[in-house]
This record gives structure tokens, sequence and C-alpha cells, in this order.
């Protein structure tokens, strides 16, 4: 898409707020990277992304971390089981448990959508230099490590 319309998407009332603007720019991000664009809707993208990073995982864990409610998780992670994206298995120390694990075809899935996304990421912050993007997005890893026990 064309610089205007990121405005137009971007523009209501002025907004001071690093948390608005966030929020927005998330919204913008969210409308451009559809299931056409990068192949995956974005949250599977994210929940496959953060298997990935963190590999097995429980299935608790994986609701906490990503802040999705338990039934959420559940179908979430009933989709991209469907899809061959995940495997779950019951945890050998306690059966109640299960543990998540991304498959080769989820890692791959992943990648794909990470390559696509870089040209929603060329549009939306098509207006900052290549190290003003680097500060970007080293100021916000920095924030989420100091997040805790919410974490994404």
């Amino acid at each position: 898409m064309q610089q205007g319309t990121i405005n137009r998407e971007m523009k209501t009332a002025p907004v001071q707020g690093s948390m608005n603007l966030l929020t927005r720019l998330s919204r913008v991000v969210y409308r451009r990277a559809t299931e056409d664009v990068i192949g995956l809707r974005m949250k599977p993208f994210i929940a496959l992304d953060y298997l990935r990073e963190r590999g097995a995982t429980s299935q608790q864990q994986f609701g906490r971390d990503l802040m999705v409610d338990q039934n959420n998780a559940v179908i979430l992670l009933n989709d991209l089981e469907q899809a061959g994206y995940v495997e779950r298995r019951r945890d050998p120390t306690d059966r109640r448990r299960h543990i998540v694990e991304i498959t080769s075809a989820g890692a791959r899935a992943a990648e794909h959508a990470e390559r696509k996304l870089e040209t929603v990421e060329d549009q939306v912050l098509g207006r900052l230099s290549a190290s003003e993007r680097a500060k970007l997005r080293d100021l916000l890893a920095k924030a989420l490590e100091g997040d805790g026990d919410e974490a994404v």
C-alpha cells in the first residue's frame, strides 16, 4: 500500500501517549498482516513464534505467556494441532498437564510468515530509517524484558 494509506489508517485524534500509539500501530499491523499476505493469521503466527523461541512448554504456561485465557488457548492450540503445526502430549511427570511443541511444519510456516511480515513492516515503518527501526526494536525488546510473568 501507499504511504498515504498508512497515514489515513493512523489519523484520528492527536495522541500523546506511547501506549495509544503502540495500540494503534498494532491495529495497523493486524489489518495488513492477513492470512493472504503472510500465510497465517497473526495469532497463530505469534503462537508459533513463541514456541519456536521457547521450545516445548506446558499448555498452561503457553496461555499465561501469551496472555490468552485457557479456553482460548485450547481453541488456538486445537487449530494449530489440526494444521499439523504443533503437537500436544501428556507430561510424563504429571499426567494432568499437556506439553506443547512446535512441529517442523509449524516452524516452516512461522519462518515463511516471518519473511512475509518483513513486507508489512516495510509498509508500516517505511518512514523510519534502518537505524531508527533497529532502535525501536531494541527499545520494545527492552520494555518486554521487564515484563516478568506477563512476558510474551
